[in-house]
C-alpha cells in the first residue's frame, strides 16, 4: 500500500473518492418520487434510511449500489493502476461515501461500501465479514451490533487468511465505521438501541 507511487496515490484516491461519493440513496429516492431522503427518518443517505420510506426495492437497490461503488473503485484501480492503487482507491471510495463534499460531508455510515471494498480486495475475507454481520444480528437482533462486530472482525479474518498486506486498510476502515456509529454506540451503552422485530433484518446502515 505504501509502496505505491505518490502520483498514483493521488490519482486513484481522487477517482475513488468521486466514485464513492455518488449518493445513490438520494438519487434513487428522488427518481422514484419518494422525497428528500435527508428529511426522512435519521436523515442518513444509506439503505436503512431508504427502507424507512417504505420502498423495499429502493432500499435493496441502494444497498447493492453502495456496495458496488466500493468494489468498482478497487477493481478499476487493480486493473488499470500500479500495485497498491486498489487499496487507496477503495479507502477513498469508502471515505467518499461517508463524507461526500457535495452533501457538506454528511454521508452514510459506510457499512455497505465497506463490505464492497473488502469483498473486492479479498473476497474470502469479505464473505467472512458478511457472515459475521449476519450471525451478530441473528444473536442480538440489533443491526448496529452486526455492523460493528463485522467491522471489528475485519483484522481478525485478514490475519487468519494470511492477508497481512491488507491489515492497515482494514484497521482504517474499522476505525471509520466505529466513528460513524458513535451515536449507536451511545445508545448501546444506554440500552436504548432499537432491536429488530420478528421480520427479516434490515440491510446494514450504509
Amino acid at each position: 500500500m505504501f509502496d505505491t507511487p505518490a502520483l498514483a496515490i493521488l490519482i486513484w484516491s481522487v477517482l475513488g473518492y468521486l466514485v464513492g461519493s455518488v449518493p445513490f440513496g438520494i438519487v434513487i429516492t428522488r427518481t422514484l418520487g419518494l422525497g428528500d431522503l435527508r428529511k426522512v427518518g435519521s436523515g442518513n443517505i444509506g439503505a436503512t434510511n431508504v427502507l424507512r420510506t417504505g420502498h423495499k426495492g429502493a432500499a435493496a437497490a441502494t444497498l447493492l449500489l453502495d456496495g458496488a461503488k466500493g468494489a468498482a473503485a478497487v477493481l478499476l484501480a487493480r486493473w488499470l493502476g500500479p500495485e497498491g492503487a486498489a487499496q487507496w482507491a477503495g479507502l477513498a471510495a469508502f471515505v467518499g461515501h461517508c463524507y461526500p463534499a457535495w452533501l457538506r460531508f454528511k454521508g452514510g455510515k459506510g457499512v455497505a461500501t465497506y463490505l464492497g471494498v473488502v469483498l473486492a480486495l479479498a473476497w474470502p475475507v469479505g464473505l467472512l465479514c458478511c457472515a459475521t454481520w449476519a450471525f451478530a444480528v441473528a444473536v442480538t437482533r440489533i443491526s448496529s451490533v452486526g455492523a460493528l462486530t463485522a467491522a471489528a472482525s475485519t483484522i481478525i479474518w485478514m490475519f487468519f487468511m494470511g492477508r497481512f498486506d491488507l491489515m492497515v486498510i482494514g484497521t482504517l476502515l474499522t476505525a471509520v465505521i466505529y466513528l460513524r456509529h458513535k451515536d449507536n454506540l451511545a445508545r448501546l451503552r444506554a440500552g436504548t438501541e432499537p432491536r429488530i422485530g420478528r421480520t427479516p433484518p434490515p440491510p446494514p446502515e450504509a
